[in-house]
C-alpha cells in the first residue's frame, strides 16, 4: 500500500485568512466536486508563493463563489493573496489516475489537467 495522490487544486489564489475560525480550508463546492475532494477530507495545501506547506481538511464553501479560505491557525501561514495547490491522497494498493484541475486568478475551472 502507497499514499498516491488522487485530487489536486492548481494555482488557486486564496481568497482570505479568518484566524478566528476555528480551523480547516473552505473551498467553492463546485471546485471541491470537479477536483474530486471529500467534505472533511484531509488535504496537504501548499503555499506556492512562499513554499509553506500545511495540512487541514475541507469544508464546503459556497458553489461557484470561488471562495479559497485558510481558518484558523493556518491562516497565519498562508495568507489571502497567496498562490497555493490543494492536494488530497489515498492508500492504495493500485495505481490511481488522479483528478488535477486548474483554476483561474479568481478560483474558476479552467481544465483538467
Amino acid at each position: 500500500m502507497r499514499w498516491v495522490l488522487r485530487s489536486k487544486i492548481h494555482k488557486a489564489t486564496l481568497t482570505e485568512a479568518n484566524t478566528d475560525y476555528i480551523g480547516s480550508i473552505t473551498i467553492d463546492e463546485d471546485l471541491i466536486e470537479k477536483a474530486g475532494l471529500l467534505t472533511g477530507e484531509k488535504v496537504l495545501v501548499v503555499s506556492n508563493t512562499t513554499g509553506k506547506r500545511l495540512e487541514t481538511y475541507v469544508i464546503a464553501g459556497k458553489r461557484n463563489s470561488g471562495q479559497i479560505i485558510m481558518n484558523g491557525a493556518a491562516g497565519h501561514l498562508i495568507k489571502a493573496g497567496e498562490n497555493i495547490t490543494i492536494m488530497g491522497f489515498e492508500l492504495s494498493d493500485k495505481e490511481i489516475n488522479p483528478k488535477i484541475i486548474l483554476v483561474d486568478e479568481n478560483n474558476k475551472f479552467l481544465k483538467y489537467l
